[in-house]
């Protein structure tokens, strides 16, 4: 087997497609966060009074808060991922200069649990080793890319988006519609938007989409219908 077989049975192209449906399930996520969490507070609001005003206030202050605090967790949690993925390279890279035999074998051997026979493990571990060894042991190993480290950056502005996008739809679809509408309209829509992010999350997850959209579809259902209870008691008792 040449090294470049043994590089397309290895992890660099796992990896990034794992990167990749990662990141579109976080901004799915993220768009289902923003539509459930929005779509709660505002029919709330609109359970309790009917002013454009208030549900407009409501509204954007879930939202900006909202996305504020997906994107401030998305990167903290991406920091300290990366800050891992650092320290875990650094440690490869000492380990390579001070014990370089022990390294290449230990490459061999994990090339070897991949399938390979004992002597060809042995000979790709050595052409991998010659031509980039950190970057070897890296993929091979750790299951790192070093040139495509997590970017703590990146994820907290996708969270802040998708988190943003998804709550646009329950706020825009209740402050501008009239008010005979303005409820059962917000309502279909968030419900199909659910039904939308669930169907996408499953796909993504290669799971069974009937479950998924039932499920999410329901769980926002009953956060709409105890947001909105909640509201018209504390606005029938003039709270």
């Amino acid at each position: 087997m040449t090294e470049t077989q043994v590089q397309t049975h290895g992890e660099p192209h796992e990896n990034g497609l794992g990167t990749r449906l990662n990141w579109l399930r976080a901004a799915v996520l993220g768009a289902n966060d923003g539509v459930v969490s929005t779509a709660g507070l505002v029919v709330g609001v609109a359970g309790a009074t009917g002013a454009r005003g208030a549900l407009l206030t409501a509204g954007l202050a879930g939202l900006l808060a909202g996305s504020m605090s997906m994107a401030a967790g998305e990167y903290v949690s991406v920091s300290t991922q990366r800050d891992a993925e650092r320290a875990a390279l650094a440690t490869e890279k000492r380990e390579l200069e001070e014990t370089p035999e022990a390294e290449l074998a230990e490459l061999a051997g994990l090339l070897e649990e991949k399938g390979l026979s004992a002597q060809v493990a042995r000979e790709a571990a050595a052409q991998l080793t010659e031509r980039d060894a950190l970057r070897a042991h890296a993929e091979v190993e750790l299951g790192i890319d070093p040139d495509e480290l997590t970017n703590p950056w990146h994820a907290a502005g996708a969270s802040f988006l998708a988190f943003t996008v998804g709550a646009l739809l329950p706020l825009l679809a209740v402050v501008l519609l009239p008010t005979p509408l303005r409820l059962p309209v917000t309502v279909l829509s968030v419900l199909a938007a659910l039904t939308l992010t669930g169907w996408g999350s499953a796909r993504l997850g290669a799971a069974p989409a009937g479950r998924a959209v039932l499920r999410n579809v329901a769980g926002g259902a009953v956060a709409m219908a105890v947001t909105y209870a909640a509201g018209a008691l504390l606005g029938a008792a003039g709270v």
